[in-house]
């Protein structure tokens, strides 16, 4: 266990790790957006969400990486799931802001025990958009969606936010990171993100890592098991492991291991 880490995050809600990831696989994870982009070019890069991902095996290798499992044990133990993968990549000049929210407030899970691991594929900088935190938030309660306030104008990552009167923002910390780097953030702590007004894309992935004893309340949903056993006293549901076919999936490094048998 690495205490320090873990101190940080119960302190203030979140915690960057540095080089979680190598630079090129980083980079693969920024030509992974490009790639689906081409592919449906009806849908803004902001919204490539989980059910685009979930039979992907560039997605499967990427979130059962143990570089980055091992930072979700760090705060989960060793049983665990990616419950949902969002690539929030906000394109030049036009990327959309992310208003005031907590996570857990738009979840299905009982009990909230989630790691949240945020991966910059690019750089993530005030300039273009980068996650925003208010640190101790996490001690707040968890608002109901009921309580937030909805903002259906399409300019938006998210339809709704916490209402800005609700919000104190003089102790904002804007998390920049370089790609391969990552942030941890608790599901409870109140963030958001600028729009991206600059000239370079910010290219993000966020990875919901639960433990296998967190209940998924959606049955639709698929979760991908990255370490450990599914608990058996829910009903979680898991994603079978894809095979690669070129005529549907990007090619990237490793994908030999999962070409059909």
């Amino acid at each position: 266990m690495n205490r320090g880490l873990r101190q940080e995050y119960d302190e203030n809600g979140y915690v960057i790790v540095r080089h979680a990831i190598d630079a090129d696989l980083a980079k693969e994870t920024a030509e992974h957006v490009h790639w689906l982009a081409e592919r449906n070019p009806g849908v803004r890069p902001e919204k490539f969400g989980h059910d685009m991902l979930v039979r992907d095996p560039f997605m499967h290798r990427l979130v059962g990486d143990p570089r980055l499992v091992d930072i979700a044990e760090e705060f989960l133990g060793p049983n665990i799931a990616m419950w949902a993968a969002h690539y929030i990549a906000k394109p030049p000049k036009h990327g959309q802001k992310v208003l005031w929210h907590q996570d857990g407030s738009y979840w299905p899970l009982e009990p909230m025990e989630v790691a949240t691991i945020w991966l910059a594929a690019t750089a993530s900088t005030r300039e273009n958009g980068c996650l925003r935190v208010l640190p101790g938030t996490q001690n707040n309660r968890l608002l109901s969606r009921s309580e937030m306030q909805d903002v259906p104008d399409g300019k938006n990552v998210l339809a709704s936010g916490i209402h800005p009167s609700q919000i104190d923002d003089s102790h904002v910390v804007d998390l920049e990171l370089q790609p391969g780097d990552v942030s941890v953030h608790n599901p409870l702590i109140i963030h958001g993100s600028h729009s991206n007004t600059s000239d370079t894309w910010r290219i993000g992935l966020t990875l919901r890592y639960i433990p296998t004893s967190t209940r998924v309340k959606r049955e639709s949903d698929r979760a991908i098991l990255v370490r450990g056993n599914p608990d058996s006293r829910n009903s979680n549901q898991y994603a079978a492991r894809p095979s690669y076919d070129s005529a549907v999936h990007m090619p990237f490094r490793g994908m030999d291991a999962w070409m059909p048998a």
